[in-house]
């Protein structure tokens, strides 16, 4: 990933750690996003993943709960990397994107059940963080 001086005097791109043993048994191991999950609680892609799938199944609700989820789990771990509030989270750093996926699947969800507000923040922060994910997760 290229990665260029903020001109504007803003915080610098906040980087999440991998997790290549999550990733690994997500996709090479084909586990199930429930049990990868229950197994890294902290890993955002697969409560991206179960938020999908079940906004794909028409349970909106259980969706909601799952992008929730993983949007705070994704909270935590930018915090943890020196995120102060606000700030790029670039999509085009792997790890980051769960926690932009859940930012997404949340204001979907959000708005299907009305929750306007929310949907706005969501799809504001989304669009704040990276304006890749944002042109990329809100089609």
């Amino acid at each position: 990933m290229t990665t260029h001086k903020n001109l504007l005097g803003g915080p610098e791109p906040t980087l999440l750690p991998e997790n290549e043993e999550a990733y690994r048994l997500l996709s090479e191991e084909s586990l199930p996003p429930a049990e990868v999950a229950a197994k890294y609680p902290t890993f955002s892609l697969a409560w991206a993943v179960l938020a999908d799938d079940a906004f794909e199944g028409g349970r909106v609700i259980e969706s909601y709960a799952y992008a929730r989820t993983g949007y705070h789990r994704g909270l935590d771990a930018l915090r943890r990397s020196g995120w102060k509030g606000h700030g790029p989270v670039p999509w085009e750093h792997r790890a980051n994107r769960g926690f932009l996926r859940c930012l997404a699947a949340l204001a979907r969800a959000a708005a299907d059940i009305s929750e306007t507000d929310e949907a706005e923040r969501c799809r504001d922060f989304l669009k704040d963080s990276s304006a890749e994910a944002y042109e990329e997760l809100m089609r």
